[in-house]
């Protein structure tokens, strides 16, 4: 289960010759990716490309059909791994994941790749999650593409572009031999468009075709001396191939001035992924019009490594200046260029880091005051833009500040309403008070919200899975154990190898909560080997109509490939405790006994709890169904007594649940609001939970809410009513 099902919109990717495909990007590159003959794919899910491996399992009977190999990797190394297949065979193979943090977990096999050269196409579909929206550390995918010499595209976000950068992007790889990136920002994953299709091609070789045998080329493994043949070979035979493939495809584009103000003696070079933003500017600035014809040429770099040196100097030769749209630090491509005039004794100015920022994303209005400034400094007084154009803006933001008449107040992420993971921080919050303050070691998911307020709970967080690993170092200088956390998502994708194994063979003295919720949650909800859908016990509505919130999953039952807990005592850890996860008394003792027990070596606390956006998820539907059918359905709802509470605060502060705030207390004689649970509660007990742990207050109730009552629940009502009415009157 994922967050969005594409079931009926990869119908599309059966469209044939001649149709009309109308569609958002990820598909655009999916139906891409088999009008190109692609034998394989595999990936991991990760902003901005998580959506592409939702497509392709959710278009299992169309790849059947054509004999596609499609595999959910349990991480990017493995998913790189799986193009080994194009290096000795003419197969197509193509590898999806995030990047950077992705391009880090798979550069180990992404070095060896580029080292042996590739005989099928191999194309390496990135998810570029670079700017002040990115969930990851500020780097970008150029960087590999230079280190292992691997050509990076970053086609303009238009479908038509899009879909002939993968089917140029699997013939330049088999044209110089060297796998490909190709390069997708947010808006283009998502922009919505059109294209004429082609039909599918069938793969040369499939799951319906096999290969004649294995083949053998002693040149093509990564072994010294075979390393310095293909290290010569990527300079003076695929540089050389992929650079040639790039000029006579045209890959690049040069959109030269238009109308009869034109002007010929300044340009834009900017990434394929920046030019509609740069265009839109231009547009702004008076110098394009609505169809995209501008009256400055712009060279669009949609194969931005590597440079083709002829066309870079050619569209800057006879300009006074030209800009260099790029975003990001370091200024690659700015710097590249550079060199590249200079060497062709072209001395046309050159701007990039300057009128535009040197860091942080290229946003519609930084893009629009880099070029105004740009036009500025280089057209003079007579040429330059409307200047009311960014004064409008500046002028929107003052209007804006005079109204609101306060800045507005940050909104960080959090965790969701009813989210399982936030009582395990409430208890690690109430344990604090007894043993002091510890170290904890965060790691990439959800659980990482638990750094902000009201929780403020992670010291270091180092990378997806390597949690406990963090931890290492720390725990013999401190003193004391620590904790450190782990999802299970990234507990299968390296943190069983490199944090559990690791500490186990160290020897280490370490607590480790590894956060159950069944799915990899932060990515949009994709199944993982623990995953489990079951009946019941997982927050299925049960027999009698009650939907339960007790939201227990077991892992060994039905639909459960692998167990965790099997898993760790499998690599030696004897120390394992299973916890749901809304127990917040129970998981304070765990907790307790982990941090102060006399028990040696790594202790591990498996804290069990269904992810609660995907249970509502299943959940909403079946009690909308319900009820649309007249039949009876029970909800748990908690709430806080107005009479009771004295306003001090204390569950919000040991909760942070969404749901429960604030309001005017009742009593005149109150100053203080009182706490209150609004409407999003989806009943999952926790503020009631930390209230009775912690021991703060008894204010908290529990309602029970009948939709379509029975005979028995309206008898009962009535009973309970005129009880309640004569002790009130007593």
């Amino acid at each position: 289960m994922a967050e969005r099902s594409f079931a009926k919109e990869v119908r599309t990717l059966a469209l044939g010759d001649g149709d009309v495909f109308h569609g958002e990007g990820i598909l655009a590159v999916a139906k891409a990716l088999l009008q190109s003959g692609v034998s394989y794919v595999g990936g991991y899910q990760g902003a901005p490309v998580s959506h592409m491996m939702d497509v392709f399992n959710d278009a299992r009977e169309i790849l059947d059909s054509l004999g596609v190999h499609v595999e959910t990797c349990a991480n990017e190394a493995a998913a790189c791994a799986m193009l080994s297949a194009s290096i000795n065979y003419p197969v197509r193979g193509c590898a999806v994941w995030k990047s950077t943090v992705g391009t880090n977990v798979a550069s180990d096999a992404l070095s060896n790749l580029a080292s042996a050269g590739v005989t099928g196409g191999a194309l390496i579909v990135v998810g570029e999650d670079y700017g002040d929206g990115a969930s990851i550390i500020q780097e970008r995918s150029h960087a590999f593409a230079m280190k292992s010499q691997v050509w990076l595209l970053d086609p303009r976000p238009s479908l038509p572009a899009m879909v002939r950068a993968v089917e140029k992007g699997f013939e330049l790889s088999e044209a110089s031999g060297t796998p490909v990136m190709l390069e997708l920002r947010i808006r283009a994953c998502h922009v919505h468009g059109s294209f004429e299709t082609k039909s599918n091609r069938p793969p040369a070789y499939s799951s319906r075709r096999f290969l004649e045998g294995p083949r053998f080329d002693h040149e093509r493994i990564c072994l010294p001396p075979a390393t310095y043949l293909q290290e010569q070979k990527k300079v003076k035979e695929r540089w050389p191939a992929a650079i040639e493939f790039i000029r006579e495809n045209g890959l690049n584009e040069h959109f030269r001035a238009s109308g009869p103000d034109a002007i010929d003696d300044v340009g834009i070079v900017t990434q394929g992924g920046m030019y509609n933003a740069v265009l839109r500017a231009l547009a702004l600035l008076g110098f394009a019009d609505s169809a995209g014809n501008a009256r400055i040429p712009i060279f669009v770099l949609n194969a931005t490594y590597p440079l083709v040196p002829e066309e870079i100097s050619g569209f800057c030769a006879g300009k006074r200046a030209v800009l260099v749209v790029e975003e990001g630090q370091p200024n690659y491509l700015e710097e590249a260029i550079g060199s590249l005039l200079r060497r062709a004794d072209v001395n046309t100015a050159l701007l990039g880091k300057g009128p535009f920022p040197m860091a942080g994303e290229y946003t519609g209005e930084v893009v629009l005051r880099g070029v105004d400034a740009f036009l500025r400094e280089s057209l003079g007084h007579n040429e330059a833009p409307d200047p009311g154009v960014v004064g409008s803006v500046d002028e929107a933001k003052r209007r804006a500040a005079e109204i609101l008449a306060a800045p507005v107040p940050g909104r960080p992420p959090g965790f969701c309403t009813g989210c399982p993971e936030r009582p395990v921080f409430s208890a690690l919050k109430i344990v604090q008070r007894e043993v002091g303050e510890m170290h904890v070691s965060a790691d990439i998911g959800c659980h990482t919200f638990a750094t902000l307020p009201p929780f403020h709970v992670g010291n270091t967080v180092l990378g997806y899975g390597l949690g406990l690993a963090s931890s290492a170092a720390i725990t013999p200088h401190m003193g004391k154990r620590t904790v450190s956390i782990m999802g299970d998502g990234g507990f299968w994708h390296n943190g069983l190898t490199t944090g559990v194994a690791s500490s186990v063979f160290n020897q280490s003295d370490d607590v480790l909560i590894v956060m159950n919720n069944g799915y990899t949650s932060a990515t949009g909800g994709q199944a993982i080997p623990s995953t489990k859908i079951g009946s019941g016990a997982n927050g299925r509505a049960g027999a009698n109509g009650n939907a339960s919130m007790d939201v227990r999953f077991e892992e060994s039952g039905p639909g459960a490939s692998l167990s965790i807990e099997s898993a760790l005592r499998g690599v030696g850890v004897k120390w394992v405790r299973r916890v749901r996860t809304y127990s917040v008394e129970k998981m304070v003792k765990t907790l307790r006994a982990a941090l102060t027990g006399d028990a040696k070596g790594l202790k591990v606390i498996v804290a069990d709890g269904e992810c609660q956006l995907m249970r509502q998820r299943r959940y909403r539907p079946w009690f909308a169904r319900r009820l649309k059918a007249g039949r009876r359905v029970v909800r748990t709802r908690f709430g806080v007594d107005e009479d009771v509470c004295t306003g001090d605060h204390s569950c919000i502060r040991l909760s942070g649940c969404p749901s429960l705030t604030v309001k005017e207390s009742p009593d005149p004689l109150r100053t203080d609001p009182i706490a209150h649970v609004n409407n999003d509660c989806v009943g999952c007990g926790l503020c009631g939970e930390v209230a009775h742990a912690a021991v703060l207050c008894p204010s908290f109730f529990r309602a029970e809410v009948v939709n379509n009552p029975s005979a028995w629940d309206r008898l009962l009502h009535g009973v309970r009513s005129g009880v309640i009415g004569a002790l009130a009157r007593a």
